[in-house]
């Protein structure tokens, strides 16, 4: 099957390819039965145990998976056969959702069994994510890939309009079982997409693949030394702790602020949703005109004021109101920040990289719920929705260094090293050196350090350590960089990986020397 016909970017571009349509609308009706679970868990609890710690718990039981394991799932979305994957967890998620579905209609349910099935739930959706954002940019062009990530978070909110007033009106109607059920049918719907969908056979791979401790620690070396990525989860924390209130509160608000009963949730939720779809119309003409800081920073102040609004004008409408305002501001956020991850993001690791986005997403919400629900509890509901409501206004100039803009580069793999001529047999005998001499005329001698310092980072991100960068005392202006590698092994991999925005960085630093540079590789003696 192809998956990137060529196409003029615009916002419903990526519908173009056959793939990309099958398995957005597959996600969407998956997605609707996974809110109609949420309403039916939130509301279920009410009825269990109305406290608001542990109402507020069935949101952090929800996101604490993903980040507990979303960095593992990452690294094994990035070492096997993605299709596949998705395939087997989603089997999974089935079979514990209609054992879900079973308990409650037994009415044997507490409310520690159901944390325990929101957990395992959340758990599946933690292996999920970072393998289906990672196929993303297999499914559409290039150029279409903002637009795709824009459509994904529309169709999840297209879903958050849909399944909260459907769980509403069937909890109403029929019972609590139904919205449980309705989800473990909903999974098989995906099943069937992926069972459809045959991808592009993946090019051989010339180095055998990463062992998954090795790929989880790549990842997280890859986020702690690319910039870009750092400080879009800078940005990521400062919101999503403050917005979590929001969600782990909406429940309480429903029920006990407003006296209302399920459909009124249902209805709140799906306010969200269907101002969430309504930004998502208007998002792309918005991030061109203002940037995806200044976007960030609109939504960061929409979410503020939706939750002053819950917080000092408690009604019907005013929760309607925030409910719109809610989900257009959690739109522009979101998909800006995940358009921004998957920018700086080459496909080795892709993702290792978005489940490191998904751990702080999901630990922020996680801490915040449980935080924001302990509030609640010593204070008011109110009171916890005004405070995170002041939180996120002081966010916005507390983060505002970490900039978007300009994060987007081509992350290609260039391939343009030389073939090292030494055998693979060498490949795990021990550490590797890597030794280049840079001989560099006084006049570009600032502008080569300034250089160095960017490819620093590099080398790092790509495993090396012990970097130094030394002058040769008997040879003016001749510098030498030096670094360490795990094996041979780890240095091929290192070749295969090098971006286009990397390497026109090394053209940089080579168009200021005098002569190309020396490059010497130190292997372990081999014995014999």
């Amino acid at each position: 099957m192809t998956t990137a016909t060529v196409t003029t970017g615009g916002a419903w571009s990526p519908f173009r390819q056959r793939a990309f349509l099958v398995l957005w609308g597959a996600t969407v009706v998956s997605n609707i039965g996974t809110w109609m679970n949420d309403v039916g868990a939130g509301w279920l609890m009410t009825d269990l145990a109305p406290s608001p710690q542990i109402v507020a718990a069935v949101q952090a039981a929800t996101t604490l998976p993903v980040f507990l394991f979303a960095v593992l799932a990452g690294a094994v979305a990035d070492i096997v056969d993605r299709r596949k994957l998705l395939l087997v967890v989603n089997l999974a998620l089935a079979v514990v959702a209609m054992l879900l579905a079973l308990v409650v209609q037994a009415d044997a349910m507490t409310p520690e069994l159901l944390l325990i099935f929101t957990f395992l739930l959340g758990s599946g959706a933690a292996f999920i994510a970072p393998a289906w954002q990672a196929i993303v940019p297999k499914l559409v062009p290039r150029q279409d890939l903002t637009a795709a990530v824009a459509l994904n978070s529309m169709g999840i909110n297209i879903s958050r309009a849909i399944g909260p007033a459907v769980a509403g009106l069937l909890i109403a109607a029929a019972g609590l079982v139904w919205p449980f059920a309705l989800n473990a049918v909903s999974t098989l719907v995906v099943i069937a997409a992926l069972i459809w969908w045959r991808p592009e056979a993946e090019s051989e791979r010339a180095l055998p693949p990463e062992h998954v401790l090795g790929a989880v620690a790549a990842g997280l070396r890859y986020a702690v030394f690319t910039p870009g990525l750092r400080l879009v989860l800078i940005r990521a924390a400062g919101f999503f702790l403050f917005a979590s209130a929001f969600w782990s509160m909406l429940p309480l608000f429903a029920r006990e602020v407003l006296e209302g009963g399920a459909g009124l949730y249902g209805a709140l939720l799906a306010s969200v949703g269907l101002g969430a779809v309504g930004g998502a119309l208007v998002l792309p003409g918005l991030r061109q005109r203002l940037g995806p800081d200044r976007t960030v920073q609109l939504g960061t102040l929409g979410m503020a004021v939706a939750l002053a609004l819950t917080s000092l004008a408690p009604s019907a409408a005013t929760g309607l109101l925030a409910g719109l305002l809610a989900g257009a501001a959690w739109i522009a956020v979101l998909s800006s920040l995940n358009v921004a991850a998957q920018s700086v993001l080459p496909d080795w690791v892709r993702a290792r990289g978005l489940a490191i986005f998904l751990t702080v997403f999901s630990g922020a919400m996680a801490a915040g719920s449980l935080g924001w629900g302990a509030v609640a509890s010593e204070f008011s509901i109110s009171a916890a929705q005004l405070a995170a409501a002041i939180g996120l206004i002081l966010a916005i100039p507390l983060t505002a260094f970490a900039r978007l803009k300009g994060l987007g580069t081509d992350q290609s793999p260039a391939n343009h090293w030389p073939e090292a001529d030494v055998p693979m047999t060498a490949a795990e005998d021990g550490p590797t050196t890597i030794w280049i001499a840079y001989d560099v005329p006084a006049a570009n001698r600032a502008a080569f350090l300034t250089l160095m310092l960017a490819q620093r980072a590099s080398r790092r991100a790509h495993g090396g350590y012990g970097w130094v960068l030394r002058e040769d005392a008997a040879t003016p202006g001749r510098l030498i960089e030096s670094w360490h590698e795990a094996s041979w092994l780890a240095h091929l991999r290192h070749h295969a990986r090098v971006t286009r925005t990397e390497a026109a960085m090394q053209e940089r630093i080579r168009a200021l020397l005098t002569a190309p540079p020396e490059v010497h590789h130190l292997i372990t003696p081999r014995k014999g």
